[in-house]
């Protein structure tokens, strides 16, 4: 038994720096793309920043898109949350993701303002890594979840829907990245937009929750303009 633990507290203990050392980049790669407004990164300031070798990101991750990817995992905790969320109402639930995706946006603006800039970089790399299949068939399944619910008409392709909606969500994040959508903005501007086209898609006993919530939208974002005009 004693020789067992001594062969395996070695191993224990190389792991824990492994995962350390891992950490450290992530957080390192996470300060920089806020710092230098670019999220291309540079692996020579990358290792400099996390106080390791410059083969040391390469040898835990393996590539450059690898620690990209890493960063947007530790950054993507907003789906966790959403998981403990307990409503059944298919639309509460999609309006709410919404929200609690910008309020992820806003809280960090000089990180989430670069990899959205990135986004809209079609020479970009990092684009593929932020607009991926998980981020889409999340949000795709809050929309089948509404279908499902009877609140979509039956007429009304899904995926199409889905794909107008997230136009909408671009539009606005590429506001707000510009400086044109404040951030107090940027919910109900999409919760407005979302309301808009949802009530077009939507079933007749869905259309009266979907005009309250484009009246609340409308009203917030009316004010919001209106101060922006009073305000010296």
């Amino acid at each position: 038994m004693a020789m067992e633990r001594a062969a395996e507290e070695p191993i224990s203990r190389r792991e824990a720096g492994k995962a350390d050392r891992r950490r450290r980049i992530i957080h390192a790669a996470r300060d920089l793309i806020r710092e230098t407004g670019n999220a291309g990164l540079s692996m020579r300031a990358l290792a400099a920043r996390a106080g390791v070798s410059l083969a040391t990101p390469y040898n835990l991750f393996g590539s450059k898109r690898a620690i990209v990817l890493a960063v947007l995992d530790d950054v993507r905790e907003f789906q966790d949350r959403f998981a403990h969320l307990r409503s059944s109402d298919p639309l509460e639930r999609l309006f709410t993701a919404v929200d609690m995706a910008i309020e992820f946006y806003v809280s960090d603006p000089l990180f989430y303002r670069t990899l959205w800039a990135a986004v809209f970089d079609t020479s970009d790399d990092v684009r593929r890594e932020i607009y991926n299949w998980k981020r889409n068939d999340f949000w795709l399944g809050l929309i089948r979840e509404c279908a499902a619910a009877g609140a979509i008409a039956p007429s009304v392709n899904v995926e199409l829907l889905f794909h107008m909606l997230d136009h909408i969500f671009r539009s606005a994040m590429l506001d707000w990245v510009v400086g044109e959508v404040p951030p107090d903005l940027l919910a109900p501007t999409i919760h407005y937009g979302y309301a808009l086209m949802l009530k077009g898609a939507a079933t007749a006993e869905w259309r009266g929750p979907l005009e309250a919530r484009i009246a609340d939208a409308q009203t917030r974002v009316e004010a919001g303009a209106l101060r922006s005009i009073t305000t010296p």
